[in-house]
């Protein structure tokens, strides 16, 4: 439903709102927020609402702090979760300069402005992702509240609960849910986003985490997206299917073709292949989400893709008949602790490039890559993707499709940021070493 300034306004006086949050995101995709009064709505619906962005990471140095935060009204959802706390809404802000300008270190312009490059190319980008967390007892820890696997129902398990009182706050603030269900690691959980454009998806996906951290916390327990809490288990990715429309047509779809692509199709998986090590620190930000991107553990180590291999780095799921729309491209490789407004555009920036330059499809993996020697997998021109956050900014570093994707303010920001966070872990004296050197040497 397009929602206006009138409509909001209406909305605010009928449901006795008196505060509403406007939220935004930093570079690292943290969500920020601020509160105003339902009396200075409708100034800031015109006007927007200045702030300090100084004390914002990546935003803007201290001499030129002043920011201006414009609501989407479309954004505009009363909060479920805090039913003592009747009145409280939320809409996503547009950063601004001062002199109204899009600024751009705002996370969701950034997206905007690649949306706005697919759009003259005539396409419509949307995005499916599939977020897994983990939920403890405290935020102390890592003890599990079940030991179920992949697809369990276990009848005594708290987590059910968890996700059904998430879906359904979710589904009070209009963010669609398919289904959820237990993952292969213990007390490993998914909750699928319905698929849509990859604006709304991203507001959706910030909305979602908030909600299952907030659910979790008022239950007595602790939500996590950290890519891999757990040593020796699976960690927790955010595959991520994508697509590009002209119109209500899939533009990825032909049924000519072998395996269903359309040229663009298939120059757009190319696109992907061919730029995901230099993507990789975007979507796999943390140094612990190289702490997941192992072999043994199904997250995707490798360069290529195939229709049924899920040990591919991309999938293209097998035509269904009648389901033209449904033809889609997934990326295995992100994991739910990135920002999603810059994974996103990374992800479109990759495939634009492809059909742009007329990419060509390399050949599908048919083999289990992970039992494939490295000799094998280089006759078959099998690449590997970054295997820690240094490896990655580095290449990331060098990309100027990244880039170019970013902005310059994003991007020079963003590895600056990396290497501090990976000088910083190098230093460290891990627990690891401790137990394996102090003793002996």
């Amino acid at each position: 439903m397009v929602k206006d300034a009138e409509y909001v306004l209406k909305q605010v006086r009928d449901n006795d709102i008196k505060f509403i949050h406007l939220w935004f995101t930093d570079v690292l995709g943290f969500l920020k927020s601020f509160a105003i009064t339902a009396d200075e709505l409708e100034n800031a619906l015109a006007e927007g609402m200045g702030f300090d962005g100084s004390s914002i990471e990546g935003f803007s140095r201290i001499q030129e702090s002043d920011m201006v935060a414009f609501p989407d009204t479309g954004t505009f959802s009363v909060l479920p979760w805090r039913p003592e706390q009747q009145g409280v809404a939320r809409m996503f802000a547009d950063v601004r300069n001062p002199d109204g300008s899009p600024f751009e270190g705002d996370p969701r312009n950034v997206l905007k402005r690649n949306l706005e490059r697919a759009a003259k190319m005539g396409y419509t980008f949307y995005v499916g992702p599939e977020l897994e967390y983990f939920y403890f007892k405290d935020s102390d820890g890592t003890e599990v509240l079940d030991h179920g696997g992949y697809f369990d129902l276990t009848p005594l398990d708290l987590a059910r609960d968890l996700r059904r009182q998430t879906i359904l706050s979710l589904q009070a603030m209009g963010v669609d849910v398919e289904y959820s269900h237990h993952e292969v690691a213990p007390s490993q959980h998914e909750i699928d986003l319905r698929y849509t454009d990859a604006l709304t998806m991203s507001d959706s996906v910030m909305t979602y985490r908030l909600a299952v951290k907030e659910i979790a916390q008022q239950n007595g327990v602790y939500a996590t997206f950290m890519p891999k809490p757990i040593f020796g288990v699976n960690g927790s990715g955010m595959h991520t299917h994508q697509s590009i429309f002209r119109g209500d047509d899939n533009a990825m779809f032909d049924a000519n073709d072998e395996y269903h692509l359309s040229a663009e199709g298939r120059s757009y998986v190319a696109g992907i292949l061919k730029h995901a090590p230099e993507l990789t620190a975007v979507l796999n930000q943390w140094v612990n989400s190289y702490k997941r991107l192992v072999p043994g553990y199904e997250a995707p180590v490798y360069v290529c893709w195939a229709r049924r291999n899920r040990s591919a780095l991309v999938r293209v799921p097998m035509y269904k008949p009648g389901k033209e729309k449904a033809t889609r491209v997934e990326l295995r490789s992100p994991d739910p602790a990135c920002n999603p407004y810059l994974a996103f555009s990374v992800m479109l920036a990759a495939g634009l490039e492809g059909i742009e330059k007329g990419y060509e499809l390399p050949a599908e993996s048919m083999n289990n890559i992970y039992e494939m020697t490295a000799e094998e997998r280089a006759d078959c021109g099998i690449e590997t993707l970054p295997e820690d956050l240094y490896e990655a900014i580095k290449l990331t570093e060098q990309s100027e499709l990244v880039r170019k994707a970013l902005g310059d303010h994003v991007f020079k920001w963003f590895v600056r940021n990396k290497y501090d966070e990976w000088n910083e872990y190098k230093a460290q004296v891990s627990p690891y070493e401790l137990d394996r050197y102090l003793s002996i040497l």
